[in-house]
């Protein structure tokens, strides 16, 4: 806040309004998460989704190609491969929310798709390593969109260090928050010197440091569209102040999810997602599923949960609700696909927010509260 308020003082909230000696804070911020993921390049923007459409569109992506993303996603995600220019190729998912591996390489087949956006939805990740393989297999670009793992691992290997390039979130529920704002991280020089200049930074770019040499941008900085979506140094002093404290927090969010996890596992009713040995997680959300409800047990069951001060969102809804929808509300997609397994999932899989600001005992009390509530419907009290 302190930072923030030196900022706003100053009246140099641009991050390209710098005085002689100056360096910006957006451009702190950049080297400071660059060297957090240990990777040469980064870029602060004015979003997540506003990263995945500038990352298609730094890796070369024209009109018309096909892009694959997981069907399980947020409508930020075909909205930036539409904003691309490109055609959305939905890919169904697994009982444990990743996308399905055998699905994903017929539907590379059958696309021809040349881009992956794979999101790493509410926090699973997938078997990376066979995704790597995949995507080297049947030459497609792979970007990672980490909005929900910052901080999370694959076998050791940090989430967003696997594609070619990745994707981040600060917007207020992700796992840094600026209100909005994102992320874009790359080791590849190109690909960074285009989403420069298509972030908005006219002939500045020499006042980013995460950033290649100024001779990278000989050849592109007069094609490359400014497709204006900055961070601001408000926004950025912001994130400076929460990036020493990001492992911490990821380790109390696994303690709430832990928690959580552990008191709904009692019920056989609730099915909970696997989470393999490797994948070292971030768990500031938790999604389970209750088969055994039917559509007008589930809605009762939403209701009731909120009566107890446990607001649940249910990702099988028809209608989409907040920032919870389906693939089949996002109707401007041209390619009408059916996809019943991820709906089938779906259709009775509710979600969780983990605030930090809950203890253990606020975890256990839900948990026991959605037990209770679950055994209501299903008449079991």
């Amino acid at each position: 806040i302190e930072r923030a308020i030196e900022v706003m003082r100053s009246g140099r909230l641009h991050r390209y309004n710098v005085i002689d000696g100056e360096t910006a804070e957006a451009a702190l911020l950049e080297t400071e998460f660059a060297a957090y993921m240990g990777q040469q390049y980064c870029l602060a923007c004015a979003s997540g989704g506003y990263a995945l459409h500038i990352a298609l569109r730094a890796a070369g992506i024209q009109t018309g190609d096909a892009v694959l993303a997981n069907a399980f996603t947020l409508a930020p995600v075909p909205g930036a491969i539409d904003n691309a220019g490109g055609v959305p190729v939905l890919v169904e998912i697994d009982e444990n929310y990743n996308v399905d591996l055998n699905h994903l390489e017929t539907m590379m087949i059958e696309s021809g798709a040349g881009y992956f956006i794979i999101s790493h939805m509410r926090g699973h990740i997938a078997d990376m390593h066979a995704i790597v393989r995949l995507c080297e297999k049947y030459h497609v670009i792979l970007i990672e969109d980490c909005a929900h793992t910052m901080g999370a691992f694959w076998k050791g290997k940090r989430s967003g260090t696997f594609g070619k390039v990745a994707c981040f979130s600060t917007q207020t529920y992700k796992h840094m928050n600026s209100g909005e704002g994102g992320f874009l991280t790359t080791d590849d020089a190109e690909i960074m010197a285009r989403a420069i200049m298509h972030s908005g930074s006219y002939m500045l770019f020499e006042r980013h440091n995460a950033a290649p040499d100024p001779s990278v941008f000989t050849d592109i900085k007069f094609d490359t569209p400014n497709y204006s979506g900055r961070m601001d140094n408000l926004r950025a002093a912001i994130l400076r102040a929460q990036l020493p404290l990001l492992d911490e927090n990821c380790r109390r969010w696994n303690e709430r999810y832990r928690a959580l996890e552990k008191c709904l596992a009692t019920n056989p009713a609730v099915q909970l997602s696997d989470r393999p040995q490797q994948e070292a997680f971030v768990g500031s959300s938790l999604q389970f599923r209750v088969e055994a409800l039917d559509t007008d047990q589930i809605t009762s069951f939403v209701e009731n949960c909120a009566k107890h001060g446990v607001e649940l969102k249910w990702f099988g809804d028809l209608e989409p609700h907040g920032f919870t929808s389906r693939y089949d509300s996002w109707r401007y997609l041209n390619n009408k696909q059916d996809l019943p397994n991820t709906l089938r999932i779906l259709s009775t899989t509710f979600d969780m927010r983990i605030p930090l600001t809950f203890e253990i005992a606020d975890m256990l009390v839900i948990g026991e509260v959605i037990n209770d509530v679950v055994a209501e419907q299903l008449g079991q009290h």
